[in-house]
């Protein structure tokens, strides 16, 4: 046992809301400036206390500490990347009478409520707080249960450079989070986790009006095109299956082989069970038993529906919950690791005849987070990315992306952009304002 926390009652969490919503209106007239300088100073705090924040995330998910250490260094990034394009964000002029003014006026939303993962806590916090936190709003933050105090400690190391109220922070679970969700003075729900999380608040946000910004987690596609290099494929595959013991929002979960060349479909088989074996020395273990019983079920079913066990599969005896990396050939789409988000190191491959197939099942999901495709040509990569019906396509690299980048993910993976310049929209509403003078 990592430690305790104790959770927060009813009444402290409406006490926090309370305390936001009475800071909004100063920290909403606060020059950007001003509110920018904040973030930037307390970019330098969170750097400075990186390695506090590593051994946290280390003991309490049992994230590597390269890994841990990699989340704080992007946290930092973001936070200077708001810092300033926060004082940047703008409306526009509109052309109408020539007496006129007319405006469009962005404006802060108001009481925002945070609330974070437990597999990448400092870096999602530090998007989600700095964009809400530089544009304006207030924040009341509730990190996840299995994360406390990392989450608690990032957010102090930002709310002590805030005035009183201006970012609450919550300990709780999932009762906390229902109840931020439903409250009444609270005008925007920022979730990053679970599908079922993000549809309760989608309901709850709907009853009053407020607005749900959500990422919920996805059922991520690579293609494995004909013609592709089969071990340069399998590298990329096993990046996208293993990399934090698949404990990634957009991990790799299912992945289609265009089956033109049966000898080609064989070596990249074959270099995925050795690339399975080296990355078993890579990964830490799963964030807790509940994560690994539900990771070894859909194993465990995958394999009563026929598919083959080609590395990995069975969780090591004794204490601790390390799961290995896991290869399973010969699924099908009606498997457990086909139809939901395993969230965990296991590289699920199925086989089909050609590049229209893979892309017509890739795309037959009720998820739309995001997808790879690994091509040696060019007008299936053009293909590629404009009929996958999800917010980011990823021609032949698993993983990356520029600077600033968001996505928007669609149907069961959540609504609005996360990350990036677009963020700093979701977190602001805009006021139209025609300005006309009075008669002489």
């Amino acid at each position: 046992m990592v430690g305790r926390t104790p959770i927060a009652t009813a009444s402290e969490c409406d006490a926090a809301i309370a305390r936001a919503r009475g800071a909004a209106a100063g920290w909403a007239r606060t020059p950007a400036g001003e509110r920018a300088a904040v973030l930037t100073s307390a970019a330098a705090d969170v750097r400075a206390a990186a390695d506090e924040l590593a051994e946290l995330n280390e003991r309490e998910t049992g994230k590597l500490r390269a890994d841990a250490s990699g989340g704080v260094d992007a946290a930092v990034s973001t936070l200077v990347q708001y810092a300033e394009l926060g004082p940047l964000h703008r409306g526009r002029s509109l052309h109408g009478n020539w007496s006129a003014t007319d405006l469009m006026v962005p404006g802060p939303r108001g009481v925002v409520a945070v609330l974070t993962p437990w597999n990448d806590p400092v870096a999602v916090a530090a998007g989600l707080l700095g964009a809400a936190l530089v544009t304006g709003n207030t924040v009341v933050h509730k990190p996840s249960e299995r994360c406390p105090a990392t989450g608690r400690r990032f957010a102090e190391l930002l709310a002590q450079h805030l005035p009183k109220g201006v970012l609450e922070i919550l300990d709780g679970d999932a009762t906390i989070g229902a109840q931020l969700a439903a409250a009444g003075d609270v005008d925007v729900v920022a979730h990053v986790g679970s599908s079922v999380t993000g549809r309760a608040i989608t309901r709850a946000c709907a009853e009053r009006g407020a607005k749900a910004l959500l990422e919920n987690g996805g059922n991520d596609a690579l293609v494995v095109d004909a013609g592709i290099d089969p071990g340069w494929a399998a590298a990329q595959a096993a990046l996208g299956s293993f990399a934090n013991a698949g404990q990634i929002c957009v991990s790799v979960e299912r992945i289609f082989v265009v089956g033109a060349v049966e000898a080609m479909v064989e070596a990249f088989i074959r270099a995925l069970v050795d690339e399975a074996e080296s990355w078993a020395e890579r990964i830490g273990p799963l964030v807790d038993e509940r994560q690994r019983e539900q990771v070894h079920r859909h194993v465990t079913d995958a394999v009563k529906r026929g598919a083959t066990v080609a590395a990995g599969g069975e969780a090591p005896s004794g204490p601790g919950t390390f799961y290995p990396p896991t290869v399973l050939t010969d699924c099908t789409k009606d498997m457990l690791v086909f139809q939901e988000e395993t969230f965990g190191p296991v590289a699920a491959v199925r086989v089909v005849p050609d590049f229209d197939a893979a892309i017509t099942e890739a795309a037959d999901d009720r998820y739309g987070l995001a997808a790879s495709v690994l091509t040696p040509d060019m007008g299936h990569a053009q293909q590629a990315w404009r009929d996958l019906p999800v917010g980011t396509v990823k021609i032949n690299d698993v993983f990356g992306g520029a600077p600033g980048g968001a996505s928007q993910p669609r149907k069961a993976s959540g609504s609005g952009f996360g990350f990036g310049p677009e963020l700093l929209d979701e977190m602001t509403t805009m006021k139209v304002v025609h300005w006309s003078p009075p008669p002489t």
